[in-house]
């Protein structure tokens, strides 16, 4: 019978990042420099564009790029991204609270 090593000890012996933590803290940078972006830009547009007009179909609604953002900071998020110091000490409870929830 192999022995079962959890991932989270390979990864504290080899120093290899996980992969899904690093997308998550990306995707979070990436909201923050997008949210401060000041000119009318196509990344800032497509970010807060709303694709649906009319009716909405039935069932559970897809999720958006934002709405793990928005969970976590509140639907105006993009005002508290505009301090840039307070948004990289946030950065740190979204990501525990992302693998909470993961887990």
């Amino acid at each position: 019978m192999k022995d079962k090593i959890p991932c989270k000890n390979i990864r504290q012996q080899t120093h290899i990042k996980d992969v899904v933590l690093f997308a998550e803290r990306q995707k979070w940078n990436w909201a923050g420099h997008v949210a401060r972006m000041s000119d009318n830009r196509w990344t800032k547009r497509a970010t807060e564009w709303q694709p649906r007009i009319g009716k909405r179909s039935r069932g559970r609604q897809p999720l958006r790029w934002s709405d793990s953002i928005a969970k976590a900071k509140g639907r105006l998020w993009h005002r508290e991204a505009g301090d840039r110091n307070r948004w990289r000490l946030d950065s740190e409870g979204y990501i525990l609270q992302w693998m909470e929830e993961a887990s």
